[in-house]
């Protein structure tokens, strides 16, 4: 098995990844797989114009994680975290870490000071949260019945350096 290797351009056999990886991963509503695959058509058919950057994880050619973010419109370096995923066979890995190190130093060499990553307060993502904290995220702000009633919008940040 060959080591896992990192780019930022988008290809079209992506989507298929992309969606293999957030349908597989069991947290996701038919609604949100949906919207992860519209962002990255959004960068395919748009290129550089597009709002959405995303990071790829690749072992064998296969995409096993990936990230996607973006500055936040009429900042001056602040960044959403859309999205980061890795595949079910890659979970535990530690890769998920690693692809969030390298985005955060990629949001940091375009000029980026501040990113924020939001999860659902359900019980499902108690791991999700964890991560975010243990990555050095603070908790900004709970959206109480944000997505539905009982489940909150969690939004946490981390101040880049």
């Amino acid at each position: 098995m060959k080591s896992i290797t990192y780019r930022q351009n988008i290809e079209p056999a992506d989507l298929g990844a992309i969606l293999n990886i957030v349908q597989g991963s069991g947290f996701f509503s038919a609604a949100e797989v949906e919207l992860a695959c519209e962002l990255a058509t959004d960068r395919l058919e748009h290129g550089e114009q597009s709002s959405y950057q995303f990071l790829f994880a690749e072992n064998d050619e296969q995409v096993v994680g990936y990230t996607c973010y973006g500055l936040v419109p009429a900042t001056a370096g602040s960044y959403d975290l859309y999205w980061i995923a890795v595949s079910e066979t890659r979970r535990g890995c530690g890769l998920g870490k690693i692809l969030l190190q390298k985005t955060e130093e990629l949001i940091v060499n375009a000029g980026g000071m501040q990113l924020y990553a939001e999860t659902s307060s359900r019980s499902q993502y108690t791991s999700t949260q964890r991560f975010y904290e243990n990555g050095g995220y603070i908790l900004e702000a709970v959206l109480k019945d944000f997505y539905a009633q009982g489940d909150s919008k969690i939004i946490y940040s981390k101040v880049l350096k």
